[in-house]
């Protein structure tokens, strides 16, 4: 069944080859297609085109699709294009000719676009509930070992004292730089396409605001033709949000790895979460690591892949956009497998309290000598200057202790700030709005 077929039938390798794995990602927007259907049809009986009596019949019989849809049982079946006629066809099967008004007033492009903002809004919320875990887990790690002191590196050479409070909590700042990023292209995202058929509008009286309310839009994309414009553009911009987290996630799992190793010992896995070698008996591999820098490098690649699918497209519809999907719908699952285990990983990690025992680390001590006789009266360059002899000479020597107290030191973390500052981004989101309104929608009448 197409809902664009008339007398001639396509080409059957034609078929196979236009569909390619549409019909397998659009198993991941039904219930975001009947939730449009659904707000869809209430508005066309606001505007008379659905009788009173048959839009109950219609919604009751989409409520039923609904479930099956969140229950994984919807199926696409063999011969059936793609999600939109799915669902038009077990409707005609239920209540005939009624199941064929659904379509007044749009068309599959705005469905499409109205199915792919719905399911990436419910997406982001998943990441964003995610990744407000790991940054818990990193900052609760911080507090934990905030007295543990540890090398800080510039250039691969040892440099500063840092220290675990430092570590964790920096990668739960950046984190939250993250949330900011995904939250601007989930305002991008949370605008209503409905009603922008096939991107040229309708000459039936729709009530698009009415449908921005029924789905908990923050509003519409209000020019019928850049709604449709937005194709591409929304799953780009959400991309460069996941490869943000990514770029995050990856620097992370290389600094584990590598502190994870023989030659550095900083931390250490538990033995349950790593993998051994098929010939050395001693081997204890971070493959976890190692697959999520992979898998957040590939992530780190996905805007890429979506601008080299667009930016040479005018305005209107184009099949290619059919490709986006394909890329952007699993990436989702993937960033998320990943942040779920960082945060397992990160929470389990164990910790070198003694790094600095070591003699190698003395000289990270260096800066701290030159600021404590400055502090005493020397200046700086001249101070600078007489550690560095010492340093030459061979005698150099301190006792180990730092004392910073600036906000975002050693001894000032500024967790709880970091803290404060995730939860305003993430009550941004307002994501109660949209859950009232699905759940409004889905059990109305």
């Amino acid at each position: 069944m197409k809902l664009w077929e008339k007398s001639t039938q396509v080409n059957k390798d034609v078929e196979s080859y236009t569909i390619g794995r549409d019909r397998e990602m659009d198993v991941y927007l039904a219930p975001f297609d009947v939730l449009g259907s659904m707000a869809h049809i209430t508005m066309l009986e606001s505007v008379g085109l659905l009788d009173k009596k048959e839009l109950p019949l219609l919604l009751k019989e989409l409520k039923n699709i609904y479930q099956q849809a969140i229950d994984g049982k919807f199926e696409i079946e063999d011969g059936i294009e793609d999600v939109h006629s799915q669902v038009e066809l077990m409707l005609t099967r239920e209540l005939g000719d009624i199941g064929k008004k659904i379509h007044s007033g749009r068309s599959r492009n705005d469905q499409v676009l109205v199915d792919l903002k719905l399911f990436t809004r419910d997406r982001i919320h998943m990441l964003v509930d995610s990744v407000s875990k790991l940054i818990d887990v990193l900052l609760s790690q911080s507090n934990k070992y905030k007295d543990v002191l540890m090398p800080g590196y510039t250039h691969l050479q040892i440099a500063m004292p840092s220290s675990f409070g430092l570590w964790f909590g920096a990668y739960a700042e950046s984190l939250v730089d993250d949330l900011q990023v995904l939250l601007a292209a989930y305002k991008i995202c949370n605008r209503n396409p409905l009603g922008s058929a096939a991107g040229y509008g309708s000459s039936f009286p729709l009530n698009r605001q009415m449908t921005t309310d029924l789905l908990g839009f923050d509003s519409m994309d209000y020019n019928v033709v850049y709604a449709q414009m937005g194709r591409g553009k929304m799953e780009r911009t959400v991309a460069f949000a996941i490869a943000s987290i990514a770029g995050t996630l990856s620097r992370l799992s290389f600094d584990a790895c590598m502190f994870n190793s023989q030659n550095f010992g900083f931390v250490k896995l538990p033995d349950e979460y790593t993998t051994g070698s098929s010939i050395m008996p001693h081997k204890k591999n971070p493959d976890v690591f190692e697959l999520t820098r992979a898998k957040c490098n590939k992530l780190q690649a996905l805007p890429n892949d979506i601008t080299l699918i667009i930016n040479n497209l005018p305005s209107g519809y184009f099949r290619d956009m059919q490709i986006i999907k394909e890329l952007f719908i699993p990436s989702f699952e993937e960033m998320n497998d990943c942040l779920q285990m960082v945060a397992r990983m990160m929470g389990e990690v164990n910790i070198n309290g003694h790094i600095l025992d070591d003699p190698k680390y003395l000289l990270i001590f260096s800066v701290e000598e030159v600021n404590r006789l400055v502090l005493e009266g020397v200046p700086f360059r001249d101070a600078y200057k007489q550690v560095g002899l010492e340093i030459e000479k061979g005698n150099f020597k301190h006792n180990k202790k730092v004392a910073h107290t600036h906000e975002g030191s050693i001894g000032n973390l500024c967790n709880d700030r970091i803290e404060l500052l995730k939860q305003q981004i993430v009550d941004q989101f307002d994501f109660d709005k949209v859950v009232a309104a699905e759940k409004k929608l889905t059990e109305s009448r």
